[in-house]
Order: structure tokens, then C-alpha cells, then sequence
């Protein structure tokens, strides 16, 4: 892209104490294994969670017990956010060493744990920490909504050629959720991007279905259609492109070698997403859209690239149900 080089995304840095990637260690996931860990060790009296595995409680059950529970039940989730900073710290200095992210000092955060009031306080403990460390980097929470990240960073990636209309359809593919949204890029107001907006979005928690991979792709299709007739229902004249964020190394032909194991069925090749959904979704002015694939990470970034301009390097990390990454330059900086 003009004044932007993308320079890694999925980098896999391996685990030297484990038999994963050391990203794992700050995934939302690690989270609920410290928490576990805590209500084992450190729990007094009844457990805040009762019999609950911690693997199973959601964002808002921990965010009840953070602010709405006794001492005793708020200082046991204070410890898992305490060592959870920890480990995010650790992931932070362990990538800014690798050549890929050298010299990157400021990183965004997205993925789904700053939703949560537990996320944002376990991020501002890591950038307190960082700080101390005199690291010289310095953490960013997505300044828009989290669930929007991965569809409004592809007004970043959209083709000149489909400028010309007022919005398009995007897709963010998550190893628990799919969302579908209208994006209205909104380029006469912000050439940069900036004042690009979500004008409708629709999500199906897939996790709590496990469909197989023909009913992710048949779901996915059923509610980008449905955007596309609201859009017509409107009178937003859509651009003949869908944009597809998701998890896993993406190949320039499509096909996703590794990394896409978090979502439903395998996604591993002769799979190719663009080509299973190009079968099942409608025509958009007439014509069969253009559909177009790229790493979840490198989406939620560009999300943010207007609030970057000022780096000279930066990077996202993801923190889902895994942790996603990428890292960017911008020329002349």
C-alpha cells in the first residue's frame, strides 16, 4: 500500500518451556488457565465462580466478580490479572526482539480481552510495567470497538477501483465468533480513512453451535446476503468486493496453510474460503464480487494505521482465543 509496507504477520516464535508458540502465553485462554490456577491455589472460603470451570466463564461472569464481589473474591481475580500482565510483558519483549518487530514501539491491542474491565486492567498493568522497564514501548487499545477492528481495516486494503461506491461488505473470522458488517469508508470526509464507520453488523457465536465447515460457510454467506439486502433496503450503493479477515497464514492464491485450527472444520488447503463463499453469495450491482482474504492481525492493524502515521514502526497483537501479530513500517518515517 502507498506509505505502508506490512512487514510480518503470524509470526510462529515457539514456546522455549512449552510445546506451543509463545503467544499462547497471552491469548484469552492463558488468561482463564492463570485464573484457574489462582482459584486453587489462593481461593478463601467459597469460590467466587462456584463449580464453573474457568475455561467456561465468560467475560462479563470474571467482570462480576472484579468489581461486584467481596475482597476476598476481587483479590483472586486481581492475581490473575497481575500474572497475566506478566506474561504479556514477556510476549512483548520477546517479539520486539525478533528482526521482524525490531525498533516497533508502539503496539496496538485488539482481539476480544480489552472488551472486558479485566482486560483493560491487566493492559494498563503491562504498559505500567513496560514503563518502568524504560523498554520504549508503549501499549494502544483499539480506539474504536473491538468487534469492528477486523472490518473497518479494510477500507485500508480496498482496491482503488472500488472507491467510487459508498460502502462495501466485510467479514472478521474469529476462532469463537463470525461477524458480517457494512463498512462505509466515508472517504470525503477523511481521505486517510479515519471517519470509516460500521453501518450494520450481524454475529453468530459458532463456537457454541460446532457447525462443520459447509454450515460456517453457508452461515456466513446467509448473513452477508441479508447485509446486502439491508444495504439495497437503504440505498447504500455497495462496492462488488468482500473483505475476509481471518486467523492463519494466507496464500497469495487463497488457500490457508496453517494457523486457521481455532475455526470450525478444517480450513487447512485444498480449501479455499474465497471460492466455497463465492458460490453461495449474490451478485452486488449486478456483478459477482471480488473476494479477497488476509490475516485477521494485519485487518485489526490497518484499522488503526491513521492513528499510527507518527511511527516510524508499530504492530498489533490480538489477544482471542489465540494471539494474533503484525508488524508494519511507514515510508518516510
Amino acid at each position: 500500500m502507498p506509505g505502508l509496507t506490512i512487514d510480518s504477520y503470524n509470526l510462529a516464535i515457539r514456546d522455549p518451556d512449552g510445546e506451543g508458540f509463545l503467544g499462547d502465553r497471552a491469548s484469552q485462554t492463558a488468561f482463564r488457565q492463570v485464573l484457574d490456577a489462582a482459584r486453587k491455589v489462593h481461593a478463601t472460603g467459597k469460590d467466587p465462580f462456584g463449580r464453573t470451570p474457568s475455561a467456561a466463564l465468560s467475560k462479563q461472569d470474571i467482570d462480576l466478580v472484579l468489581v461486584g464481589g467481596g475482597a476476598d473474591a476481587s483479590h483472586l481475580v486481581h492475581l490473575a490479572v497481575e500474572e497475566f500482565a506478566r506474561r504479556l510483558v514477556h510476549v512483548v519483549q520477546c517479539f520486539r526482539v525478533q528482526p521482524a518487530w525490531h525498533d516497533v514501539k508502539r503496539i496496538v491491542l485488539g482481539g476480544g480481552l480489552p472488551e472486558s474491565r479485566f482486560g483493560l486492567l491487566a493492559i494498563r498493568r503491562a504498559q505500567r510495567m513496560l514503563k518502568t522497564a524504560r523498554s520504549g514501548a508503549d501499549l494502544y487499545v483499539l480506539s474504536h470497538d473491538p468487534d469492528e477492528g477486523g472490518l473497518l481495516g479494510w477500507s485500508q486494503l480496498l482496491p482503488a477501483r472500488f472507491r467510487r461506491q459508498e460502502a462495501f461488505l466485510a467479514v472478521d473470522v474469529g476462532g469463537t465468533n463470525i461477524r458480517c458488517g457494512v463498512v462505509e469508508p466515508r472517504w470525503s470526509q477523511a481521505p486517510d480513512g479515519s471517519k470509516a464507520r460500521v453501518v450494520e453488523s450481524l454475529q453468530w457465536r459458532h463456537a457454541d453451535d460446532a457447525p462443520d465447515r459447509g454450515e460456517a460457510v453457508a452461515r456466513m454467506a446467509a448473513m452477508l446476503n441479508g447485509l446486502s439486502a439491508f444495504s439495497r433496503t437503504l440505498g447504500l450503493r455497495l462496492a462488488p468486493f468482500i473483505g475476509i479477515a481471518c486467523p492463519g497464514q494466507i496464500e497469495a492464491d487463497g488457500h490457508i496453510p496453517q494457523g486457521a485450527q481455532n475455526l470450525p472444520g478444517d480450513w487447512a488447503p485444498p480449501f479455499h474460503l474465497p471460492r466455497e463463499l463465492a458460490r453461495r453469495v449474490d451478485r452486488i450491482g449486478g456483478r459477482a464480487p471480488m473476494i479477497a482474504l488476509h490475516n485477521d492481525a494485519v485487518v485489526q492493524g490497518l484499522s488503526e494505521r491513521p492513528r499510527m502515521r507518527g511511527a516510524a514502526r508499530w504492530g498489533v497483537l490480538t489477544i482471542g482465543t489465540g494471539l494474533g501479530n503484525a508488524s508494519f513500517t511507514n515510508a518516510g518515517r
